[in-house]
């Protein structure tokens, strides 16, 4: 299957988000029961990267996809060095990042992630107030791929949730 290019907005009457299976149940579940709705009610937002090219009347599958959130944290929460007011202070969520079992071993998480970032640093541009992205690991093999690129710092108090500045995202 030829992986396209750019990640676009998930629209389930143009993807098969049934058929989507990245080993991790909750994961998949996500996407096929909740990416949706949670869209409709403005809770978060679901980007995905085709699978194949786009076809007039059939559902394409989806090689990755990524969620993003808006929230808040805390300064004493978030391992940085910046002096920030005693409220707290918004960041973007990078809610959800999985690769179709079909599609990993391809670099394509490492293409979502970059997606992601940078995705992120528009938003920030065009707006969005964030000091930063934040994001809650799943387990310990999402661990291991986010600290290869030496980037993200563990929270305080929680070493499954990690932060990476935006000045930092703005860079890659």
């Amino acid at each position: 299957m030829a992986i396209q290019q750019e990640f676009v907005a998930l629209n389930p009457s143009h993807f098969d988000v049934k058929s989507f299976d990245c080993g991790k149940p909750d994961m998949n579940q996500y996407l096929a029961r909740f990416a949706v709705k949670n869209m409709r009610l403005k809770l978060s937002m679901t980007w995905v990267l085709p699978g194949e090219d786009l076809v007039a009347g059939k559902k394409a599958s989806i090689a990755a996809y990524y969620t993003l959130a808006s929230c808040t944290v805390t300064r004493e929460q978030i391992p940085t060095d910046q002096h920030l007011p005693g409220y707290p202070v918004p960041v973007v969520l990078l809610a959800r990042l999985a690769v179709d079992q079909r599609f990993q071993g391809r670099r394509v998480g490492e293409k979502s992630l970059v997606s992601t970032l940078r995705h992120s640093v528009t938003l920030t541009e065009r707006g969005l107030p964030a000091i930063g992205l934040i994001l809650d690991v799943l387990d310990e093999d999402a661990l291991a791929f986010y600290q290869k690129f030496d980037l993200f710092q563990p929270f305080t108090e929680d070493p499954m949730r990690l932060f990476l500045p935006m000045r930092v995202a703005g860079q890659i």
